[in-house]
Order: C-alpha cells, then structure tokens, then sequence
C-alpha cells in the first residue's frame, strides 16, 4: 500500500537519494527544507530527476504553521533536518541546539497536540555515532569496556590510544553495538541524543513503530562538497584535486565506519515498510573500519598523487579515536545488509566528484582557523 512520507531535511545528500529510493517504492513524497546556506550553497531546488514527484516546502523545522501544513496528512515521517558538523557545534552551540532540539520539540508537539498528526503510524529519526562516543573496545582483563573521552594531555604527548578505565592497559577496538552507554563528545552528539531520545519516547506514548536509525559516516556522490565542517572523503578530495597538502591529524590510524548513502536509503526504506512493531534504535553501518591515513592516501593516488600527504600530530578536541558499528540488530529488525564495499564506493564518489566545479581553496582552512581561535585544536608537542 502506498504510504505518503513526509522527509525533513530532504532536500540534503541523504534526503535526496532518500528520495529516490522512497518513490521506488510506489509512496508519494513531500519534502521540508529551509536549503541552509553552509549545505546548499545558492542551490534552492530540489534535483531534477525528483523535483516533479516530490511536494516541496521551502521553511525552516522551526517554523510551527508550515511544519504543521507538511504534516497534514502524512502518515510516515522521517526525520533528517539537523544542523551537522562535531567540531562547529563546540562553539555554535546555540545554533545547534536550537535547530536539533527546538527543531525536534517544534514537530512532536504539533504532532501531539494538532490533527495534522493524527493519521502518523511510523516516526523514523536520523541519529548518529557521535551519541555514544569512543564507544566499544575490548580490554585484556576486563572485556568489553567504554573509555570516556582521551586526555589533552596524553593526546599532547602523543598518546592517541586509549585505555581500559579500570587498568589503563591500552584497549582495542570493538563493535559498538545499540545497548552501549551514551557519551557523546560534541554538541552536536549530545543534540542527536536528545534527538532519538525524544523521538522514541513519542512513538512509545503514541504507540507507533519509531525508530531511530544511528547512521554512522555516510558518504557518496552528490556529497556536499562545499561545506568545510563535515565529510572528510569531500575535504580530502577538494585538497587532492588541487595539489594541496593534506593534513592528516592524530597518527594517522584513527578510524571510521563508512556506510555508502544508497545503503543508507534502502535501509531507511526498510524501516518505512517495516510491517512488525518496533521501538527502539539500530545502527546503519558497514561493519567495518577503514583508517584515516588508507582514505588520504587512495583519494591523493585517485587524483594522480599532487597532494604531500602528512600526519601531522595535531588533534581536534572531541574527535573520537576509532568507529566500527555491530550490525547484528539491524539484520535481524530490518533484514539489512550493506551492499557497497568501502572501496567501490569510494571509485564512484570520487568519479563523481572528478565531473563537478572545483571549489573554494580556502574554505577547509578557514574552518581550521575558526576551530583554532576557539581552542579546539592541539599539537603534539615532540
């Protein structure tokens, strides 16, 4: 049966191939999107090949009279608008908490209290990683463990790793799975905690399925490769493609799970036609980790090896060292498996982003700069 969805933050790199793979489907679709700036640049339209199938409203999240005319009649609601990026959430705090929070309350409570939100059976909500912070490791006396955050001063010295908090032996990681603590390191984690947490509350008072997908990082072609403060395979290709030096910060074997966007819109497309009863959370990953030195140095050799490639030592506060998502529950909920290894999804962005304008030289290092006035970077000190 046709359902009609309603996608916030829709017309974003997600919320677009989301899209897609929603009108694949046979439902109808309608899209909220204030086109921010910092995402879309000058772009105020949806993509071509969907602008015709999709109903679009040009507001804000906060905007309580147009979200509550998006609603109307709306009986799957996916909730992507968010302000992104860990690093600029340290220090526009107010800014993340207003769209994340406020944006979030704005809707629940229309949903709650007005009829446009009567006829919704299922609320998805797009979560993240950052809520759990470093996340799982597996010590050699004490097992599965949860280190909080590193030291400024270990990090200082060049101590990247981290340790178990019961005997400070040097830990290893391990699959973060969705029962884990949450501990987030940034604003912006801490807000897509609120987030999910509000998110399933709602859908356990209502009685509908609710889920809150906790994707980890996704990337792929039609990736924002204008904004500076997210997407690190974006950042490393801006700099590869114009010879300029890539900064690797750490040393170099920090870690990240990388889920291609096509997997993480038929995943959510699982959760729209999920015909059972759920409430809960699921990571949307690959399951594995790729390190941040392998992806600077196959971007760099992809765009004919221009780039120095360095690793540096420095360090952002709130970065976490390592990421990898089990995967196990969002089998067994969703039947979901990825479908794009790391590398061939990396040969399809970056072919993607060789055919696209070159951008801003500067603009990376401005967002640097920015993260260094507000004292969010550190150095080793050899």
């Amino acid at each position: 049966m046709a359902k009609s969805v309603l996608i916030t933050g829709g017309a974003g790199f997600i919320g677009t191939n989301l899209c897609r793979a929603v009108l694949a489907k046979g439902h109808r679709v309608s899209v909220l999107d204030n086109f921010s700036p910092q995402i879309h640049h000058t772009s105020n339209e949806l993509p071509s090949d969907i602008r015709s199938h999709v109903n679009l409203i040009k507001a804000d999240i906060r905007d309580k009279n147009a979200v509550r005319l998006a609603l109307n009649g709306i009986d799957t609601l996916i909730h992507l608008a968010a302000e992104t990026g860990t690093g600029q959430s340290m220090y526009e705090i107010e800014r993340y908490f207003s769209v994340n929070v406020q944006g979030t309350a704005v809707l629940l409570d229309i949903l709650q209290n007005d009829e446009a939100g009567k006829k919704l059976d299922t609320l998805i909500v797009a979560s993240s990683r950052a809520i759990y912070g470093e996340g799982c490791y597996q010590c050699p006396d004490h097992g599965i463990v949860f280190p909080e955050s590193r030291s400024l001063s270990r990090m200082a010295a060049g101590d990247f790793d981290l340790r178990c908090p019961l005997c400070n032996a040097i830990v290893r990681m391990a699959p973060t799975e969705e029962s884990a603590p949450f501990q987030p390191l940034s604003i912006y984690g801490l807000t897509k905690q609120v987030q999910e947490q509000a998110v399933l509350m709602f859908a356990r008072t209502r009685g509908m399925n609710g889920f809150a997908l906790r994707y980890q990082n996704v990337y792929g072609p039609g990736q924002s490769l204008k904004n500076p403060y997210t997407g690190i395979l974006s950042i490393f290709s801006n700099l590869a493609r114009q010879g300029q030096s890539i900064e690797i910060y750490e040393d170099g074997l920090e870690s990240r799970d990388f889920i291609f966007v096509e997997d993480v819109a038929a995943a959510t497309c699982r959760a729209v036609n999920h015909a059972g009863h759920f409430i809960g959370a699921l990571n949307i990953g690959s399951g594995e980790s790729v390190t941040v030195n392998t992806i600077a140095h196959e971007i760099n050799n992809y765009f004919s090896g221009l780039s120095d490639v360095s690793i540096t030592g420095k360090f952002r506060i709130g970065d976490i060292r390592h990421n990898v998502a089990s995967m196990t529950k969002a089998k067994s909920v969703l039947n979901f498996n990825p479908s794009v290894k790391f590398k061939e999804g990396l040969n399809q962005f970056l072919a993607w982003v060789e055919k696209q304008p070159l951008e801003d030289r500067d603009a990376y290092q401005r967002s640097v700069v920015e993260l260094q006035e507000h004292g969010l970077m550190g150095n080793r000190k050899d």
